[in-house]
């Protein structure tokens, strides 16, 4: 079995987000000071993932080309797959079955934004199953949005319903799945829920029937934000601020997790603060060099 590749989702058309998503993808949206998509390319660099698809519409991609290129710069490898509707977020692992190649995958969709001191642990003992899937639960106040997860008495899921009108536990399923080799198989024999789409729930609920899906919880040291809606998408941009400015460091800083796993060096590094030279974002590079 192959290194786990990752996959962004980051089609759709932002209806939610008009007008301001008339012209620019929600995921290239700012959340204060850095592009959306960073911080769910974030995620799977702190899995250690360094293969990469990111799924677009074909009218977003040359701006993602743009904005991202090939990766390279971050010692990553990026592949660009277009989508060329929105039948639902199983239909990434039709599209990206032939990048898979059969590697097992983490994917995250492209407006999620995960934050906690102990997300690289977690991430890793997700990582570190070989068969199956994980999920991850996160306690909201408004679960009747969202795919809930029901759970039994030792936290092992027993169901997975999508936007129940009476929640069975107040866990919602957020946007990050890390599936075994088997996903895109799994997903060519789903049927398209009413709505015309194929369901992440249902190819969940495959790997449930099975006993093969782990959920592990967010709890309280953690933050979850989807930015769907603007005020929502406001939200997450004042808590980036909020965090960065208190603290003094980056949250979803691509070139510092490239920089700390070692896939880049300190003149890398350097040649890309340079870029930012007159941005806080360039300086705060700069002294993570002095640091190191």
């Amino acid at each position: 079995m192959g290194a786990r590749k990752g996959i962004i989702l980051a089609g759709g058309t932002g209806s939610r987000l008009f007008p301001i998503t008339g012209a620019v993808s929600k995921q290239l949206m700012p959340i204060y000071d850095k592009p959306m998509i960073y911080f769910p390319l974030s995620v799977l660099m702190l899995t250690g993932i360094r293969e990469v698809a990111v799924i677009t519409t074909p009218e977003d991609q040359p701006q993602f080309r743009r904005l991202l290129g090939d990766g390279a710069q971050w010692g990553l490898s990026l592949t660009y797959v277009t989508q060329p509707s929105p039948d639902g977020l199983a239909q990434a692992y039709l599209l990206a079955e032939d990048f898979l190649d059969g590697a097992p995958s983490a994917m995250v969709l492209g407006d999620n934004i995960f934050f906690g001191h102990g997300l690289p642990d977690l991430l890793a003992a997700a990582d570190a199953k070989d068969a199956g899937g994980t999920v991850f639960g996160y306690r909201v106040s408004d679960p009747e949005r969202y795919g809930v997860v029901a759970m039994d008495a030792s936290g092992a899921a027993v169901d997975i319903v999508e936007k129940p009108a009476k929640p069975p536990s107040n866990y919602a399923v957020t946007g990050l799945y890390f599936l075994d080799a088997s996903a895109s198989e799994r997903a060519r024999s789903i049927t398209p829920s009413e709505r015309g789409e194929l369901e992440i729930t249902t190819l969940l609920q495959s790997y449930l029937r099975e006993g093969a899906l782990s959920v592990q919880q967010m709890g309280r040291g953690y933050a979850w934000l989807d930015t769907g809606t603007h005020g929502s998408l406001l939200d997450a941009g004042n808590f980036v601020r909020t965090l960065q400015s208190r603290q003094g460091l980056q949250a979803g800083c691509p070139e510092e997790i490239a920089f700390e796993q070692g896939w880049i060096d300190a003149d890398a590094l350097r040649a890309l603060a340079m870029r930012y030279a007159k941005t806080d974002y360039g300086t705060y590079l700069l002294g993570l060099l002095a640091e190191s």
